[in-house]
């Protein structure tokens, strides 16, 4: 794996209808973007928000330097600030989240 890069933004498409949407992270000097997308599950059995991460998808062009990564950090931080579970269908997501005991507040 390369040097993380600096200047990567990562922007949040929500679809409208409250159905999904996708994080987009951006790169300098880079066509390629990285996506993770996900669908909106109405409610857990606990009650709140679920957003379902579906893909995460990150074109070799741009690969191995972290990008998949920073769009879960993205996902997780939305997460607790707004207040939404997290169910990681999309096997990146899930390694993840293995990885980080400290989240599990968060798995729906």
């Amino acid at each position: 794996m390369s040097e993380p890069i600096d200047g990567v933004t990562i922007t949040h498409q929500d679809n409208g209808n409250r159905n999904g949407g996708k994080y987009v992270a951006h790169i300098p000097g880079e066509s390629a973007t990285g996506y993770l997308e996900w669908e909106s599950r109405d409610r857990n059995s606990g009650g709140g928000a679920v957003r379902v991460a579906t893909h995460t998808i990150v074109p070799p062009e741009i690969g191995g330097r972290g990008i998949a990564g920073l769009l879960v950090k993205r996902l997780i931080n939305d997460a607790r600030e707004h207040g939404f579970k997290i169910e990681p269908q999309c096997w990146y997501v899930a390694k993840k989240f293995d990885e980080n005991p400290d989240w599990s507040d968060l798995r729906a």
